[in-house]
């Protein structure tokens, strides 16, 4: 399978290019989407869709369990400063690799397809939007495409691992990735000129206080072993100098490991939001929008994945999360829209190595590179899994 993959390492390199430069976010994916369609079309098979902008298309060889491969194809709303000749210039970049993602989909496909009349089950390939705004999983959940799936597995490439390109990482069992919600927290006060500041409410004032008074849920609520982030990513009040602002926002996102602290930081987040603002006179809302659940790792398919892999990658190209981080747990501070199909069908994440040579920008850096030569590894992974997962079955 490895020499399979690596023998259209040119298609994989084409589909990915042509992925980052025409980047496109959220659901508004309509280049991207007849891109892949037609892709799919040309391997002679028959896509679909699937919710607002969602592709689904299955390959069916004999009848048995079927199993679910997703890729994301969204990128993200920020203009691209990498040194690639393929950039984009539309304003949007495949930061987070979802171009490598759909890009290896569409070879699993291939690889698949060339073999249907071996396989012994149903495998059903999710093209999904919509991920970096935690919506598209839902929504194409919604519209039926877990009907009938067994298991499911994605891969997420990585920036800044040390690791060889092309090396699989089998995320460790239970829940890797956090829970996440994002809010919007209103600040409503009363304008007025700057020079009679009595005549109004400082909005401002109090958003500020707020911001400030929102650090201390972690700084003394939390005990040291709850692992929880929340951050405030946008501050917007006023729009002159010499006149008190009559609103404020702010906004955010939160992420934990489990349900009952996700909503103790809500519940936190509103009162201390309301409260501040009433000491400074003025009213707080609080608005939560999209979000995801905790993201959870079947034991079974771990170890599963692990061996299925092993063969064909070697023990150098694929590690278990677990011996990475002896100790501790193998947890990643992002979180994953694929929450949503891990809480319906038991569930697997792998991570692949795509550090590009000597770049050391993070994820959702506009300055972020990869390594295209992790392309066939992330392939064959995908389509090796189907067949192994279907045989067993």
């Amino acid at each position: 399978m490895k020499n399979q993959a690596q023998a259209i390492y040119s298609d994989l390199v084409e589909y990915r290019r042509w992925l980052h430069r025409h980047a496109e976010v959220g659901f508004d994916l309509s280049d991207t989407k007849e891109y892949v369609f037609q892709q799919l079309k040309n391997m002679g098979l028959s896509p679909s869709s699937c919710g607002i902008s969602g592709v689904m298309v299955e390959i069916t060889g004999q009848p048995g369990k079927t199993i679910l491969l997703r890729a994301d194809m969204d990128a993200l709303p920020m203009a691209e400063e990498s040194t690639v000749d393929f950039a984009c210039e539309t304003g949007a970049m495949h930061a987070c690799g979802h171009d490598l993602h759909t890009a290896m989909l569409l070879g699993a496909a291939k690889l698949l397809q060339n073999g249907k009349e071996n396989l012994q089950g149903t495998v059903r390939l999710m093209f999904q939007p919509a991920e970096e705004i935690l919506s598209g999983a839902k929504d194409m959940i919604k519209d039926g495409i877990l009907q009938g799936v067994d298991a499911a597995v994605m891969i997420h490439v990585t920036a800044g691992t040390p690791l060889p390109a092309g090396t699989i990482i089998v995320s460790s069992p239970g829940v890797t990735a956090p829970a996440a919600d994002y809010f919007t927290i209103r600040v409503q006060g009363k304008g007025c000129h700057g020079s009679t500041p009595s005549q109004g409410v400082d909005s401002l004032t109090a958003a500020a206080h707020i911001l400030i008074g929102l650090q201390e849920i972690q700084a003394r609520e939390l005990p040291a072993s709850d692992e929880s982030v929340m951050t405030i990513g946008k501050l917007v009040g006023g729009t002159a100098e010499n006149v008190m602002a009559d609103s404020a926002i702010l906004g955010g996102t939160m992420r934990a490991y489990d349900e009952e602290m996700r909503q103790y930081l809500k519940q936190r987040l509103t009162d201390i939001s309301r409260g501040i603002a009433q000491a400074f006179r003025a009213e707080a809302t609080v608005e939560f929008g999209s979000g995801c659940p905790t993201l959870k790792n079947d034991p079974q398919l771990c170890e599963s994945f692990y061996g299925y892999l092993l063969p064909i990658l070697g023990q150098s190209g694929v590690l278990s999360a677990a011996v990475l981080s002896p100790g501790k747990p193998a947890r990643g501070g992002g979180s994953e829209d694929f929450a949503y199909i891990s809480q319906e069908v038991p569930s697997v994440m792998l991570a692949l190595a795509a550090t590009a040579p000597d770049m050391k920008y993070p994820l959702h850096h506009p300055k972020v590179e990869f390594d295209e030569k992790a392309l066939p590894a992330g392939a064959a992974a995908l389509a090796q899994i189907a067949i192994s997962y279907l045989e067993e079955a």
